[in-house]
């Protein structure tokens, strides 16, 4: 657990202030205000929920999943209700090891994500966090339609002293993955991490792209343990969820990363989006750091966002 992580959990608790506060703030009225669980008590809960960015889908089924718990262990009072939903937002959320298999596998990321979410940034902290466990972490270039996510990548890999595969702004983002693939299989390294052109608006074009970019990873290292993870900025709320649902129809997501947890009110979405796609979050970003890219960890997200302030 360590230092670095309480750091970083004091990190959530302040980034996720105003969502805590704009959800605390409807939640203790609720559980202070009603003096039996009723129909109007939901009704008000369920409200808070999708105000505090939850999606409508989610709160509909921890209500459900709430109702079923008062039943069963007869709780009358509504303030018992505060830990038992806190409990089943965190079962919602609850990510397994496996979850982390790459870290223990020849593996090739594929990094995907619409521009300006943070997604050259975390390639560059994730190829960091690889190579301080000892890992060979190559990056490859492949948004090649900016010159400043080339140049934005090797000052990354420079920082992080990790290899990268880069050709020039406009060339096709199939041959720099050909080339990453290869270099990848010549100097045995344990860990791809490919940053890819993020256009959501031509969603065919993107499609053929990454279909064509599967390919050459099939083709060329058909033994690669596999992982796709969607960026998306936090502070977008349902928007995040919007793309993260496009991304998902063009590509076969095993892992979502929020970034810009920091200062949000939106902190909730993150709870929205792993619960609508069933597709784990695997990382949050609270800031500029190499290490404020954590592994997600439900328990101290949701006591963050729940927690009573002192």
């Amino acid at each position: 657990m360590g230092e670095k992580k309480t750091g970083f959990f004091s990190k959530l608790v302040k980034g996720l202030s105003k969502t805590r506060d704009s959800i605390s703030q409807g939640f203790d009225a609720i559980f202070s205000g009603f003096s039996n669980i009723d129909e109007d008590f939901y009704e008000e809960l369920e409200e808070t929920l999708i105000m505090a960015d939850l999606g409508v889908n989610t709160t509909l089924e921890i209500i459900d999943d709430l109702r079923v718990k008062v039943k069963e262990n007869k709780i009358k009072d509504p303030m018992e209700c505060r830990e038992v939903l806190i409990n089943s937002i965190k079962e919602q959320m609850e990510v397994s090891e496996a979850a982390y298999e790459f870290e223990n596998k020849k593996s090739i990321i594929l990094v995907i994500g619409v521009n300006g979410v943070g997604k050259t940034t975390t390639v560059g902290k994730l190829a960091g966090q690889l190579k301080s466990q000892g890992k060979k972490v190559i990056v490859a270039a492949a948004d090649t339609f900016r010159a400043a996510a080339i140049e934005q990548l090797t000052e990354w890999s420079n920082r992080a002293n990790v290899e990268i595969v880069a050709h020039k702004e406009g060339s096709d983002p199939a041959a720099v993955i050909y080339d990453a693939v290869t270099a990848f299989k010549a100097r045995n390294a344990d860990v791809l991490l490919c940053d890819t052109a993020g256009r959501l608006h031509n969603k065919k074009n993107l499609m053929e792209e990454l279909r064509k970019i599967n390919r050459i990873i099939e083709r060329e290292c058909p033994e690669a343990y596999r992982e796709t993870l969607v960026i998306l900025d936090g502070t977008t709320g349902q928007n995040a969820l919007a793309q993260a649902k496009e991304f998902n129809d063009v590509a076969d997501l095993t892992g979502i990363v929020i970034t810009k947890l920091d200062g949000t009110a939106k902190g909730g979405i993150a709870i929205a989006i792993q619960s609508e796609l069933s597709v784990p979050v695997k990382y949050i970003g609270i800031g500029e750091q190499i290490d404020d890219l954590q592994k997600f960890d439900a328990n101290d997200f949701v006591n963050a966002l729940f927690q009573k302030n002192e």
